[in-house]
């Protein structure tokens, strides 16, 4: 796929314009977002990643459009799960309602920046070291294997990260909120915000995600194009997804299991991409094995919307018959504000 220079610039103008509108939009007038604005937020950010599909299939070809379209859903059905970790950040500090879209809003721009260095990164090693899917496809085993594992445990302690742990200790610190400011001055002495400390702690915690979510997208496409622009329409949404889900994210009880089985099924894909551009000497000689089976990108696309509409119904038909105790038993945390 051959991106000319002027498209990475324009994209990256376009998301810049899109962030920082948005932005403004929650800076100006901070307040718990209705059902409605979030629908139609998150409606023309959907519409907008169909409508850019559409675009790379008439100037690139159907193939990479399924590969975007495949690369987006995986990036957005894993962001979902995070969703998760999330409220339980919001709730563990307490984030105010009017200013808990604020915080995430920021936290995601810190996020995007971060994976865009991540996915140069992985494209560089990827382009010199094929040998790279194997690591890949073996990690994503992996860690579907752990999220199987740790798919019906309770999920309501969340341990903070050491960078966030060094900032409390190292930094002067208020526990009193002054609205959106990250620094505040207290008895003539600059402090940091509570503000600070969550945003902080979404920015590196959504870091963390990508360690599981850019190596399942390499899996569904090479284009690093392609994987920034997926990772983009991702979280653009993912605000208003926050707000909108609400209770229906706590009768997704099935999710971990079926994201389980969507990293590991790209896992084995990897591997066997690894196996038929293999350089490595102690496997086939370093030679190509070219009886190991391709996974078309049409069958990744099935495999991955017929998982996530299984998992969704499986998951809605099951909390249907459970009481909302036992839904809270198998979800995990429910938003601070749903006992409300």
């Amino acid at each position: 796929m051959d991106v000319p220079t002027w498209v990475w610039i324009a994209t990256g103008v376009a998301t810049i314009a899109v962030f920082t509108f948005d932005l403004a939009v929650v800076g100006r007038r901070p307040h718990e977002p209705s059902m409605k604005e979030c629908a139609t937020y998150l409606s023309i950010y959907v519409g907008m990643a169909l409508v850019f599909g559409l675009g790379v299939w008439f100037t690139s070809g159907g193939t990479y459009a399924l590969e975007f379209y495949s690369g987006w859903l995986v990036e957005y059905s894993l962001s979902i799960d995070n969703l998760f970790i999330f409220i339980i950040i919001m709730a563990k500090f307490a984030v105010p309602r009017e200013l808990q879209q604020y915080a995430l809003m920021v936290g995601i721009v810190m996020a995007l920046l971060m994976r865009a260095i991540f996915i140069a990164v992985g494209a560089a090693a990827i382009e010199n070291f094929s040998w790279v899917f194997y690591l890949f496809g073996l990690f994503l085993i992996y860690t579907a294997v752990k999220l199987a594992k740790e798919g019906g445990e309770d999920e309501d302690e969340y341990e903070e990260n050491k960078l966030v742990l060094f900032v409390e200790k190292r930094f002067p610190a208020t526990k009193a909120w002054d609205g959106r400011k990250i620094f505040t001055a207290e008895n003539g002495k600059r402090m940091i915000t509570p503000m600070f400390i969550v945003i902080l702690t979404l920015g590196t915690t959504d870091l963390l995600f990508a360690l599981d979510s850019i190596p399942a997208i390499f899996g569904i496409t090479k284009e690093p194009y392609l994987v920034l622009t997926a990772n983009i329409f991702a979280l653009m949404g993912l605000r208003q997804l926050y707000f909108l889900i609400g209770g229906l994210l706590q009768r997704l009880i099935y999710l971990s299991y079926g994201l389980a089985f969507l990293l590991a099924f790209i896992g084995v894909k990897l591997i066997l991409h690894a196996m038929h551009e293999n350089e490595l000497p102690f496997i086939n000689g370093g030679e190509h094995i070219q009886w190991a089976p391709e996974i078309p990108i049409w069958l990744s696309l099935v495999v991955i919307v017929g998982t996530l509409v299984v998992t969704a119904v499986v998951s809605l038909w099951a909390s249907s018959r459970m009481t909302p105790d036992e839904q809270d038993a198998a979800s995990g945390p429910r938003r601070d504000w749903e006992d409300d």
